[in-house]
């Protein structure tokens, strides 16, 4: 095994939205801090997703002190402050988690953008309400509005391997790291290594390697374009498939010392079995 480096970092601080690219990320038990704190709602209180609401992928937000500021193409910037007052409920692929609303503003930006009326934009003020799914986690795991675990971690040997595949089908659609939606990103190993690994140390970060992370039509939309194709899942589905589901990545929940560590690019990643 090749020393196992940090290559990229990111967070995607609106959930489906455009991925914020760090050199140092701060780590905490529900993630990377800021990781997947806004998200969009429909009138049930269910999450809205670029699976079906592709626009969400070009919208990108910038967390400051006290809110966010979100920009989409053909639209005005939106400044939102993080919100204060009563908590509502929301779900998450039907699982249960608090919020708070922005507002009518907000609402209306997404709605502009979405072409829908009943969208309306949450914040996750306590990640700590959302807790993670016995089989694979511990007791009091938790997470704010990621799908399923707190991180993503996946590999460009990985990624290396899938595009090789990709290219002897069909030349010319190589796929970007960003279809993946990854919060680490390392290099070092060998193709799917990661899929082996129990555990990984990353500096006072020890990471608990829980689960193959299944992939979803969500790979095949391009971010910059929103046209759909059929690539990377059929490459996946044909070369790399586990019963039923096409993997790529490993979802992981973080072990951290206190509250808070943090990662950056460049620093050595230990593997563990």
């Amino acid at each position: 095994m090749g020393r196992v480096r940090v290559t990229s970092l990111h967070r995607y601080p609106l959930k489906s939205g455009a991925p914020e690219d760090l050199e140092v990320a701060e780590i905490e038990p529900a993630g990377i801090v800021g990781d997947r704190r806004w998200m969009v709602i429909d009138s049930a209180g269910e999450k809205v997703s670029a699976r079906t609401d592709r626009a969400l992928l070009r919208v990108r937000c910038a967390l400051d002190a006290g809110g966010a500021v979100f920009a989409a193409p053909g639209c005005p910037t939106l400044r939102v402050s993080e919100p204060v007052g009563p908590t509502r409920g929301v779900t998450v692929w039907g699982e249960a988690a608090s919020a708070r609303d922005a507002g009518d503003q907000a609402a209306h930006w997404f709605a502009d953008l979405l072409r829908r009326e009943d969208v309306r934009l949450v914040h996750c003020h306590e990640p700590r309400d959302r807790v993670l799914d016995p089989e694979y986690t511990r007791p009091g795991d938790h997470t704010g509005y990621a799908d399923g675990f707190p991180v993503l971690i996946t590999t460009q040997a990985s990624l290396a391997q899938v595009n090789a595949w990709i290219e002897a089908e069909t030349p010319g659609c190589a796929v970007p790291m960003r279809r993946f939606r990854p919060n680490i990103v390392l290099d070092g190993d060998a193709p799917f290594a990661e899929e082996r690994w129990r555990t990984l140390r990353i500096g006072e970060v020890e990471v608990d390697l829980v689960k193959p992370c299944g992939r979803c039509v969500l790979t095949t939309i391009d971010p910059a374009t929103l046209a759909v194709g059929k690539q990377p899942l059929r490459a996946l589905a044909r070369h790399h498939r586990t019963g039923s589901r096409t993997n790529f990545g490993m979802n992981a929940v973080p072990r951290v010392p206190g509250d808070l560590v943090r990662l950056a690019l460049g620093d050595v990643a230990v593997p563990g079995g």
